[in-house]
């Protein structure tokens, strides 16, 4: 039975966007002690269904519209806006990409989330569901432009090597923890392949496979190295490191599995279907790891697309 494989150019995007590209960088805000009867012009006005409450720069909480018509509807006398947002706060950060976002948005069932500095936890845009498909429509149009330039096969850039065999092989180093560059490897691969002609959808699932094995490293290793070896008719990706290593291989490879820890959570990583993502991604898939002294993943992607 075949497996379908197909990768869209949204599910690519989703994972190589950051968060600070499609964002809203002008945002309105209210203050905690501003009285919660300035909110009807200010909603009015701006067409907004809820602001960040701020002060001195820091995101304190949250007032919607919702907020607003129940105070309306209970004919509460008016009070400082602090008494009716809300406080559980759930962000992004700027550099997160938006496939974190995405994972939010569907678990809280939130229409906007504020998005504020990873350095000093300053406000400093809003992103909602329509932000989103907007940011992400525009960059679809300019690259599909660029990618009617070069719909080209694998093959084409070895055409003019004499060789028995030729093999095209590039070297990525991740650093473990470095949330803010976390997804840059397998954004330079996919250029790369891209550049070498590799047919667009084995692009994309070695981009999301490269990016799911390199947050993996990032999550969970002090750093580790991604290989990446292009032939006339496969790409092979090869991602190692000397972490911790998995116990249970077996059980990790189960959609939503996850051993990362609460602060890893709440960035918007760990959330368990790295290894399964890559796995369906792949047409050849195999891993090797040992507690302790790491893990090796090993996956080919036919380019006979």
């Amino acid at each position: 039975m075949k497996v379908e494989k197909d990768v869209t150019k949204t599910r690519e995007m989703v994972y190589e966007t950051k968060v600070r590209e499609v964002m809203t960088g002008q945002v309105i805000t209210v203050g905690p002690r501003e009285p919660m009867s300035t909110l009807r012009e200010i909603l009015r006005r701006n067409r907004v269904s809820g602001l960040p409450v701020v002060e001195d720069e820091r995101l304190v909480g949250i007032i919607s519209l919702e907020d607003f018509i129940k105070w309306l509807a209970d004919r509460e006398e008016d009070c400082p806006i602090e008494e009716k947002m809300t406080r559980q706060l759930v962000t992004v950060h700027r550099d997160d990409p938006v496939v974190s976002a995405v994972d939010k948005f569907d678990k809280t069932g939130l229409g906007r989330l504020p998005v504020i500095s990873r350095e000093d936890g300053r406000l400093v845009g809003i992103l909602t569901k329509g932000d989103v498909v907007e940011g992400l429509l525009r960059k679809l149009e300019v690259d599909y432009r660029a990618e009617e330039l070069r719909r080209h096969r694998a093959s084409y850039i070895f055409e003019d090597i004499e060789a028995d065999g030729t093999t095209l092989a590039f070297q990525y180093q991740v650093r473990g923890h470095d949330f803010e560059r976390a997804g840059e490897s397998s954004t330079r691969l996919k250029r790369t392949l891209r550049r070498l002609g590799v047919h667009p959808n084995v692009a994309r699932r070695v981009a999301i496979a490269s990016y799911e094995a390199e947050m993996n490293q990032v999550v969970f290793t002090e750093g580790g190295t991604i290989r990446a070896r292009v032939e006339p008719n496969r790409v092979f990706l090869e991602a190692e490191d000397d972490g911790p290593g998995i116990a249970d291989v077996e059980q990790a490879l189960q959609p939503g599995y996850s051993t990362a820890p609460d602060w890893v959570r709440e960035l918007g990583f760990g959330a368990g279907m790295g290894l399964t993502n890559i796995q369906q991604c792949s047409d050849q898939f195999q891993i090797e790891s040992e507690p302790g002294k790491g893990t090796r993943l090993a996956v080919s992607f036919f380019t006979n697309e």
